[in-house]
């Protein structure tokens, strides 16, 4: 399932949003600009990597935060900031710019930090706004249940669109990505790191409450 919108519409204009999307899009751009050794040395030096973050900390931390600005290709970065760009307009009117901001970065520091502790050993670069848009989704979970999530499905080798309710859409969506999450551990056979969208996922829904407090945000359904 391939999402297309949401029917949940606010009036805010989502200014963190958008500025998040586009400094996802200049890095990229810029990793575009370097020949492939470079590119190479570019992503072992600000990704997180987990093995090395628990063997020094102190001076590898910030690759938590770089590496949520990085991106492995065209499908990579278009499928993470078309995803921010329809749930995320919604989150950030309920909580607030600065809020929003603050939530979307330890939505991705929970997601790194939970993938370095399923794979402590591993020296493989994560890299990716994933677990940081995961986050956005759990909150979106809580937020605006009822809202519906019109998504490109196929059926019968035949694509078409159906709107599905937030909730199972969302709820699909982690499920989904808890059982490949499973079936890595031990592999190291996969590109993707499945902890680290679970992890951003579980913060968003538990850590929404504190951000989003309990009031409404005034929003439109279609």
């Amino acid at each position: 399932m391939f999402p297309l919108y949401d029917t949940a519409r606010t009036h805010k204009f989502p200014l963190v949003n958008l500025t998040l999307i586009v400094a996802n899009i200049l890095a990229f751009v810029y990793e575009l600009q370097m020949g492939s050794s470079q590119l190479e040395g570019f992503i072992f030096t600000w990704g997180l990597i987990p093995a090395r973050l628990m063997g020094d900390p102190n001076n590898t931390w910030n690759t938590i935060y770089s590496s949520m600005f990085l991106h492995g290709g065209w499908f990579h970065i278009i499928n993470n900031m078309w995803v921010l760009f329809i749930f995320g307009d919604n989150v950030e009117a309920r909580m607030g710019r600065i809020k929003y901001l603050l939530f979307y970065l330890l939505s991705g520091t929970a997601a790194g930090l939970l993938q370095t502790y399923i794979l402590p050993t591993s020296q493989v670069p994560m890299i990716g706004a994933s677990g940081a848009v995961a986050g956005v989704l759990g909150a979106y979970l809580v937020l605006f249940p009822r809202s519906r999530v019109a998504s490109l499905v196929p059926i019968f080798f035949i694509f078409t669109i159906i709107e599905i309710p937030a909730f199972i859409y969302l709820i699909f969506w982690f499920v989904s990505q808890l059982y490949s999450g499973w079936l890595s551990i031990g592999s190291t056979g996969s590109g993707i790191a499945w902890w680290a969208h679970v992890g951003g996922f579980v913060f968003g829904l538990i850590m929404v409450f504190l951000f989003a407090g309990r009031g409404r945000t005034t929003y439109r359904s279609y």
